[in-house]
């Protein structure tokens, strides 16, 4: 069995099971039959056991098996077929609200690349400068390198063990910097050597880091979820710095900047959308609904924002100038859960996380009219996207261990 610090072993807690199954309430009995008493006992080393009531499909479970065996989780070789036998009898998926399709004026072919290493999780996804499409693998420790013309994949171990590398962005020279999620840590690589350098996080409660971009000068800004800072880093000196927001538990999330350089960040634990300034100052736009969870975020070429409220299943608007907010419930109900999402080719794109299939969604700001497509073979789950230089959206897909791209016609 393998022993690992307990900062991993929460974060993983958190990680494999999906955002949906963290509200689930926690139940004391488990089914009796083989498997049991691993899931049970063993399995509480490294997370709760009742976040198996989450559930999942049998080829979910089998994804999710793959998930922990990547990160060492203390269960014997030989044990496993066992306890992903019980999983799948006693923990089906449970009911998710069946995805709305609306058809619509835009016709849009959907790729997906199933990708090298079983269960790696692909956490963002990055359409670089030149063409390709990178990937965090997250639980199998690399980052990805995907060419859409040929569909072969190239994997950059990284070089710290549980780095957990989750945001992924590109510098002008063509280095991929990323998150290290579970070793509190921003990263750098560079594709022509597979050279790492880390710069780790001054504050020790910044454990972790989790969306990073750049601005227009060139300064790396990040949010760290759970530590609950915002932070930026100097790529020439190596300096970091980082703050709190002024709201507790506001657990910074997705992150984008606007035509004038100004960074814009979602609060998660709040119903807050925040700009953070070179001087570190941070302001606030509450939302008007208190139960608003604003997941990611996207802003178009009028520097109006944009974000999903995961929470409570809509999309919505902020003028920054105004302060005043307009909200769009997404076509799949409450419970679809909207989470990635990017401005490209006049609208909004998004997907709907919880719906059955996963959908993605097209909004036309002018028009104020929705459209949407099943994201083939289930998505499950499009945490965030990023867009091609031709204006297509990217994905990928974290159960499901695949990245796709969307071409619009």
């Amino acid at each position: 069995m393998l022993r690992r610090s307990l900062i991993p072993a929460l974060a993983l807690a958190c990680l494999v099971m999906p955002a949906r199954a963290q509200t689930q309430p926690p139940v004391q009995n488990f089914p009796d039959g083989p498997g049991k008493e691993i899931v049970t006992t063993t399995c509480n080393t490294c997370h709760p056991a009742t976040r198996v009531r989450a559930g999942y499909t049998p080829q979910g479970w089998d994804s999710v098996i793959h998930m922990m065996q990547n990160f060492g989780a203390p269960v014997d070789a030989k044990d496993w077929p066992t306890v992903k036998a019980y999983l799948i009898k006693n923990f089906p998926e449970r009911p998710r609200p069946a995805a709305k399709i609306i058809p619509g004026p835009v016709q849009v072919e959907i790729t997906e690349w199933p990708l090298p290493t079983p269960g790696s999780r692909p956490h963002d996804p990055m359409a670089a400068k030149d063409g390709s499409i990178w990937y965090t693998g997250q639980l199998a420790n690399v980052l990805g390198r995907l060419d859409p013309k040929t569909g072969k994949v190239k994997e950059y171990r990284l070089k710290r063990p549980m780095t957990a590398p989750h945001g992924l962005t590109e510098d002008k020279d063509g280095n991929i910097w990323f998150t290290g999620n579970f070793q509190g840590l921003i990263g750098k690589l560079d594709p022509k050597t597979g050279d790492v350098t880390e710069y780790p996080l001054p504050d020790p409660a910044a454990k972790d880091p989790h969306t990073l971009i750049f601005d227009h000068n060139g300064i790396l800004w990040f949010t760290v979820q759970q530590g609950n800072f915002v932070g930026r880093l100097d790529p020439k000196t190596g300096a970091i710095k980082v703050v709190h927001p002024p709201t507790a538990k506001a657990r910074p999330y997705g992150m984008a900047v606007n035509s004038k350089g100004v960074i814009f960040f979602v609060e998660f634990g709040s119903n807050k959308v925040a700009t953070i300034a070179d001087d570190m100052k941070i302001t606030e736009y509450p939302l008007p609904d208190p139960a608003a969870r604003p997941r990611r975020i996207a802003i178009g070429p009028d520097d109006i924002v944009w974000y999903t409220d995961f929470a409570r299943g809509y999309l919505g608007r902020l003028d920054p100038k105004t302060g005043k907010v307009t909200e769009w419930q997404s076509p799949s109900g409450p419970k679809s859960q909207p989470y990635g999402i990017v401005f490209t080719k006049g609208a909004l794109w998004y997907d709907e996380s919880n719906a059955k299939p996963n959908a993605i969604v097209r909004f036309d700001p002018k028009t104020e009219k929705f459209q949407s497509w099943a994201i083939p073979g289930g998505g499950d789950i499009v945490r965030n996207m990023s867009v091609t230089t031709d204006g297509n959206p990217v994905m990928a897909n974290s159960l499901v261990n695949k990245v796709g791209l969307i071409a619009v016609k």
